[in-house]
Formats: structure tokens, C-alpha cells, sequence
């Protein structure tokens, strides 16, 4: 799922890496955004390129599911 902020929504977010990206290329990973409503996903490596956006439920299913736990 792809998004687009709607009207009146902030479009200042701000990014983050994964503690467990790897330090030795750090332009080689994911980057999330959080919002009350949304988790946003974008690749490192193209910022202004497409993003994702997850339901803070649907993320924190797919964090269990890829840490096996």
C-alpha cells in the first residue's frame, strides 16, 4: 500500500534506521517513519522515491513474523 499525505497532513516525518542495519553500508537499508496512524516504510537509497505506509497493527504483525517470535 502506497501513501500520500491527504490535506492538513504534516509531510515532516521523521526517519529512522534499524539498530540493525548494517554500519559498514548505511545506505543500504530501510528507513520508518512513525504517525499516530501510520507506519511509514521508504528505501534509504531513494528518498523522495516511493513509500509505504502500514497500520501501526499490520506493522507490528510483520515485526513479529520477520523476528520469528
Amino acid at each position: 500500500m502506497t501513501h500520500k499525505p491527504s490535506a492538513g497532513e504534516s509531510t515532516e516525518l521523521e526517519w529512522f534506521k534499524s539498530s540493525y542495519s548494517d554500519s559498514s553500508n548505511s545506505n543500504e537499508c530501510v528507513e520508518i517513519a512513525t504517525t499516530p496512524g501510520a507506519v511509514h516504510v521508504r528505501d534509504s537509497k531513494d528518498l523522495p522515491g516511493p513509500r509505504l505506509g502500514f497500520t501501526p497493527a499490520t506493522w507490528e504483525a510483520f515485526v513479529t513474523y520477520a523476528c520469528g517470535s
